[in-house]
């Protein structure tokens, strides 16, 4: 994903959440100069391999879920999707996260040398300065959703789960499981439905990109909202 393919859809995203981009900057900044550029070879295991997406919907802890999960070759795991798969003794390959949770599980991943995303955006600026520098800057991979900058790379996405999704494309995956996505999850409030909602026409985005079939997205696809989207023909 290039930037100047993917800010047209973060302009969008600015402009529906009235997003302040120089405030996405900043906590870009901070990162860089927190975190050089990694070695992604700790990743390289997902080269044509099923990459299972985990998302931290309430889903997730179901037996299907968690048994599809375990039988992938490799498992991102959005946020709290960690904590939820590694209880049930499903190992994570690597943790996607805006650090709005559970940063201890943050410290714990990069401490025994697995990978986590860590992606600045205007609201996190301060979680940014606490937990990163207790981290093993080894395995923090600096993300964001603006343009990217020294270390901080931008590989497409928006919430958590999708830059999942995104991350293990631009790593070669061959075939992405989705589990632990609620769409439709009434327990969250208003922003956080819209953030869903974008969640999945960004994935709707990439499966046609990939020229794929996700099926998180059958029976959905006709009521996504495609306008910020370049679909192309």
């Amino acid at each position: 994903m290039e930037f100047e393919e993917w800010e047209p859809v973060y302009e969008a995203i600015c402009r529906d959440f009235g997003y302040d981009r120089a405030g996405d900057e900043r906590a870009r900044d901070c990162l860089a100069s927190l975190v050089d550029d990694v070695d992604r070879s700790e990743l390289s295991s997902v080269r044509d391999a099923t990459v299972v997406v985990a998302g931290a919907g309430p889903s997730l802890t179901e037996p299907d879920a968690l048994e599809r999960a375990s039988i992938g070759d490799v498992v991102f795991a959005a946020s709290t999707a960690v904590d939820v798969l590694e209880s049930s003794g499903v190992d994570v390959d690597c943790m996607v996260t805006d650090l709005d949770k559970n940063p201890d599980t943050v410290r714990r991943l990069t401490e025994r040398g697995t990978p986590v995303a860590v992606h600045a955006h205007g609201d996190n600026l301060e979680a940014i300065r606490e937990v990163v520098p207790d981290c093993d800057d080894e395995y923090v991979l600096p993300t964001t959703q603006a343009e990217p900058y020294e270390s901080v790379k931008n590989f497409g996405g928006f919430t958590d789960g999708d830059r999942a999704a995104f991350l293990a494309d631009h790593l070669g995956a061959d075939r992405l499981v989705f589990v632990g996505w609620d769409f439709d999850d009434q327990s969250v409030d208003e922003p956080k439905a819209r953030k869903l909602e974008w969640a999945e026409r960004l994935l709707y985005w990439l499966e046609r990109r990939r020229d794929d079939r996700f099926d998180v997205l059958d029976g959905r696809r006709g009521a996504i909202d495609t306008d910020a989207i370049p679909l192309g023909e």
